[in-house]
C-alpha cells in the first residue's frame, strides 16, 4: 500500500461506514490489530472471519480509526464504551442520539467525549482518517486534547521487533542515569528518547517522575532533559518493548464494562 505508515505492536479501534445502498448510512464499531486484514474480512462475510453485523450489507468503508493504545485490554474497553456510550459509567454526560441526527455524526460526537475524560484522554492516541472525504466533511465533528494528533492517511500493522542500540551498545557497567546519577540495568531499568541521536539514558521511575504534572499518576509528555525535544509518555513507553507485556488482563465483567 503506497504512502501508508506503518506501526508497529498495533491495537487500534475503528469505524466503519456502509456504502451499500441499501444499507447506506449505517456504522459499525470494532477492534483490530490489523485493520487492512479486518476490513477485508468484513466485506467478505461472517463466513470468512467478520462481524454477523456486517456480513451481507457491504461494502464496508474503513472512515477512521484510534490507535496508540497500550495493550489489547485498553482498545477493547475503549472499543465497548464507544459501541454503548449510555451504558458506560464515563459517558453518561454525553446526549442521546437527537431524532433528526445522522448515525455518523453521533459516532464522532461520543468519540470527542471519549478523548476528553479518563481513562482515555492520559492515553497517547492518533485519531487518523481513513479515508480522505469523509475527512473533508466531517474532521471539524471530531475534537481531541492537544497531545493526540489527528491526521490521514493509510495505515499497516507490522509486528517489528526493534532493539535500543543506545543503550544496547554500551558498557552496562558504565551506564548511568541521566537523571539521578545513579547506575541501572540496561536491559531491566533504561529507557531512552525517541530521537536517535540524544544520549539519554534514564530509569523509566525518574523520567515519569520528571514529566509527571499535579496529581497525575501516569505523565502524557514531557521535555526530554538532553536534547529538549517535546515526547508523549506513550512513544518513548512503546520504544522499550515489553513495559506494557506485564500488564495484566481484566477478567471480570465489572472491570471491562466501564
Amino acid at each position: 500500500m503506497e504512502n501508508a505508515e506503518v506501526i508497529e505492536h498495533f491495537y487500534g479501534v475503528y469505524l466503519l461506514y456502509c456504502m451499500n445502498p441499501k444499507y447506506k448510512g449505517r456504522t459499525y464499531i470494532g477492534y483490530t490489530v490489523d485493520p487492512c486484514r479486518r476490513l477485508k474480512k468484513h466485506n467478505a462475510g461472517k463466513e470468512h472471519g467478520g462481524a454477523w453485523k456486517t456480513s451481507n450489507k457491504g461494502p464496508w468503508n474503513m472512515v477512521l480509526i484510534i490507535h496508540g493504545f497500550p495493550n489489547n485490554t485498553s482498545a477493547l474497553r475503549f472499543e465497548w464504551a464507544w459501541q454503548h456510550p449510555h451504558i458506560s459509567r464515563r459517558l453518561k454526560h454525553v446526549p442521546k442520539k437527537k431524532s433528526q441526527q445522522k448515525v455518523i455524526e453521533f459516532c464522532f460526537l461520543v468519540l470527542s467525549n471519549m478523548l476528553k475524560v479518563g481513562p482515555w484522554c492520559r492515553l497517547p492516541l492518533t485519531i487518523r482518517w481513513l479515508d480522505y472525504e469523509f475527512f473533508e466533511k466531517y474532521s471539524s465533528y471530531v475534537s481531541a486534547p492537544m497531545h493526540m494528533p489527528i491526521c490521514h492517511g493509510k495505515v499497516i500493522s507490522k509486528k517489528i521487533k526493534k532493539t535500543n542500540d543506545t543503550i544496547e551498545t554500551l558498557d552496562e557497567s558504565s551506564i548511568i542515569c541521566s537523571i539521578c546519577n545513579a547506575p541501572l540495568d540496561a536491559t531491566k531499568q533504561a529507557v531512552s528518547c525517541i530521537k536517535p541521536s540524544c544520549s539519554l539514558i534514564s530509569h523509566l521511575i525518574c523520567l515519569a517522575q520528571l514529566f509527571r504534572k499535579g496529581n497525575m499518576i501516569l505523565p502524557i509528555e514531557g521535555t526530554c532533559p538532553i536534547c529538549n525535544t517535546n515526547v508523549l509518555w506513550g512513544d518513548l513507553i512503546r520504544k522499550k518493548i515489553g513495559c506494557y507485556g506485564n500488564l495484566q488482563e481484566v477478567s471480570s465483567d465489572e472491570d471491562y464494562y466501564t
